[in-house]
């Protein structure tokens, strides 16, 4: 894992495009997981800014969204297939029928689960995967508690992580209680792996899941095991790190030539 600290969101959006544009170019059908919240956020703006102005490609490119909620009807501005359009893949030229995500509203759940496995397969799996943290540890909607090797399932939300959303919606009455989300054992087969973090009020995970035990109690902390996961953070995030200087240090000292 490598731990990433920068000073803003802006440094961090552009790192992070860094990386998907690089991606690009060495592979033009390269498959993009996208998260939804806020911390990929300027991430989209930076590269839907690249789009506009550098002409960066995404006609041969596929995404496939982390989560949906369940029980939202269609065209929901706060669903997450909603948010994706909105926030990212309208303002590039991504195709609309390369962009997935799991299907909320499905008669069959179990079954939905098992097809948006199949289509991450049959894609080749996830090239580049961004991800946000929860204040809780959660990755996705792996809420503490979630099997390591877990798979597309349906999840019950805790009602930190439902107060922690409805910020999107009217009211916490709003916010569905179940969604469907990428497992673990999911997020762990993309190639690269991009955790954003920003605020003092991700210190405490971030610390946990990066310098802790790798434990289900902390969803994010399997990603020490990943092969090859990128941990970006502002100086608020990065706050409660004892090894914060180290990692800057190191940071300071990278071989170009070994890319992001």
């Amino acid at each position: 894992m490598e731990v990433v600290i920068l000073n803003g969101s802006k440094h961090i959006a552009k790192l992070a495009a860094d990386a998907v544009e690089d991606l690009l170019r060495r592979r033009p059908d390269a498959v993009l997981g996208l998260a939804t919240g806020s911390s990929p956020l300027p991430v989209y703006d930076e590269l839907a800014a690249r789009h506009e102005r550098d002409g960066l490609d995404f006609s041969r490119a596929s995404g496939f969204a982390l989560d949906e909620y369940v029980g939202l009807p269609p065209g929901h501005p706060e669903s997450y297939r909603e948010v994706v359009r909105r926030e990212f893949t309208n303002r590039v030229n991504i195709r609309p029928e390369n962009v997935h995500g799991p299907d909320g509203a499905a008669a069959d759940i179990p079954a939905a689960c098992r097809a948006y496995e199949e289509a991450i397969a049959a894609a080749g799996g996830v090239d580049l995967q961004l991800l946000g943290v929860g204040t809780d540890g959660h990755i996705a909607f792996n809420e503490p508690g979630s099997s390591f090797a877990s798979r597309t399932r349906i999840k019950s939300l805790i009602e930190q992580t439902r107060r922690d959303n409805a910020r999107f919606f009217s009211s916490l009455a709003d916010v569905p209680h179940h969604v469907l989300t990428q497992g673990l054992g999911t997020i762990m087969d993309a190639r690269h792996v991009i955790l954003l973090a920003t605020g003092a009020q991700k210190a405490q995970a971030v610390r946990e899941f990066v310098e802790g035990p790798v434990a289900a109690i902390c969803p994010a902390s399997i990603l020490q095991f990943h092969p090859h996961a990128t941990v970006l953070l502002d100086e608020a995030a990065a706050s409660a790190l004892k090894l914060a200087d180290f990692y800057r240090h190191t940071y300071d000292n990278k071989p170009a030539w070994q890319g992001i």
